[in-house]
């Protein structure tokens, strides 16, 4: 097997961030759906034993990645005005399937290819061979499933499906990545014999997220057994059931838009903010809360309206670590130093997490020192300059925040928010004009 490395993705042009200094606004909109909650709900929907229609998913880079590798594997998939209908196939192969950057395609779909019948092959962007797949890869092959990855125990690869899966009992080190916990237990009433899986490494990242998995299992009709005390999970062999299922806002990308309000004065309404939700962007209450911003639930969503002030914070945000771009561009706006901890595993995120914020906060003038798990962040005066992405779309929306009362910041590779915002670029002025 010979793969040929992809260079580097293209970098896009320079997006000079839109300037609005303390003008305040008062503004509402819609977050399109939830990337989590989408990317979960395909691949629970192609394995279902009947159609499934999913309502307001999530169109966006990760999304598509996700549906043209069930596609490629087997599942028919039609899309309507705002829904999609998924149609379980046959799993087969061969098939080719490009995970680009999403973690949640590198890792959901290579156990689905295990329950395949063929060969069925990974690729993805060069930034996809650098993060961690390993722990997967050794669950299914301890599952009997042969892979060939010429024992790099990363991408590119081939997995090679019998048809079927007998499941059983696994340890797993998901430490580095609650996605690893997840990808197992999406396949796991697919199995023979059901899926028992123990976490075996240090806390847990993400927690939500795994609550997030198996609330979705149970709602397509899985039985699945928690004993955290044990940090073991078990599903269940049994049918999956077609749902008609509405996808949730993504909340986590609610964050820049609701800090607009935080940094320029006045309001803003997200809409259909849920009263219950697994999301890990839920925090967003109580944290932006603790900041300084006033939040309040109504009929009409969630409305952040500011009081004038954003304080700094302490936080552990291991739990819900996808806030911590946003909530390092507040912090380099606050009137007090702040300290964000317990996020080491972003350093395996689309990119180096913690370098990237210090190195990109710092080139506007900004403090921020960085350990080995934590950023320590000290308000400063800040200056224009190039706010570079990494490819990574919680960069773009951390550099745009800042640019609203730092004049002269421009985004590099603004572009890269499609992976999960269709058109943040539109968004961001929707609530600007």
């Amino acid at each position: 097997m010979t793969f040929e490395r992809e260079g580097a993705p293209t970098k896009g042009t320079i997006w000079p961030a839109p300037f609005r200094g303390k003008n305040p606004v008062n503004a509402s909109l819609t977050i399109p759906g939830s990337k989590s909650v989408t990317n979960r709900a395909l691949v629970l929907a192609a394995l279902a034993d009947s159609p499934s229609i999913l309502r307001r998913p999530l169109i966006s880079r990760d999304s598509a990645l996700m549906k043209s590798g069930l596609i490629a594997m087997g599942t028919v998939i039609e899309e309507s005005d705002d829904a999609w209908t998924i149609t379980p196939g046959a799993l087969t192969g061969p098939a080719l399937v490009d995970v680009g950057n999403a973690g949640t395609v590198m890792r959901f779909l290579p156990p689905v290819a295990a329950l395949a019948k063929g060969a069925i092959s990974f690729d993805g962007d060069a930034r996809a061979y650098e993060r961690p797949i390993a722990p997967v890869i050794r669950a299914l092959e301890e599952l009997g499933v042969v892979i060939d990855h010429e024992q790099r125990y990363s991408l590119p690869m081939v997995v090679n499906g019998t048809g079927s899966l007998p499941g059983g009992e696994i340890d797993i080190d998901a430490s580095a990545s609650s996605q690893f916990l997840s990808a197992l237990l999406l396949i796991g009433p697919s199995t023979l014999n059901g899926i028992t899986i123990r976490h075996s490494g240090r806390q847990l990242p993400s927690m939500p997220h795994i609550e997030m998995t198996v609330a979705m299992l149970r709602d397509f009709g899985a039985v699945v057994d928690v004993d955290r005390e044990r940090n073991t999970w078990r599903v269940h062999p049994s049918s999956l059931h077609g749902r008609d299922f509405v996808i949730e806002p993504d909340l986590s990308n609610a964050a820049p838009f609701l800090s607009i309000a935080m940094i320029c004065g006045g309001s803003v309404t997200i809409a259909d903010w849920p009263a219950t939700t697994t999301q890990p962007g839920d925090h967003l209450r109580s944290i932006l809360s603790r900041m300084g911003a006033g939040i309040s639930m109504d009929s009409q969503g969630l409305t952040l309206t500011s009081t004038g002030a954003i304080h700094g914070i302490d936080i552990d945000l291991h739990d819900v670590g996808e806030l911590t771009p946003a909530i390092a561009a507040l912090a380099s706006l606050a009137d007090s130093p702040s300290h964000l901890r317990g996020i080491g595993h972003l350093r395996l995120h689309e990119t180096d997490r913690l370098a990237a914020l210090t190195r990109e906060i710092n080139s506007l003038g900004g403090n921020v020192v960085e350990d080995e798990t934590s950023l320590h962040i000290t308000p400063t005066t800040m200056h224009g300059g190039v706010f570079h992405t990494y490819d990574d779309h919680r960069l773009a929306t951390a550099g745009a925040t800042i640019g609203l009362v730092v004049q002269g910041v421009e985004v590099e590779n603004v572009e890269t928010t499609k992976k999960t915002l269709p058109d943040f670029p539109g968004l961001w002025m929707s609530l600007l004009a």
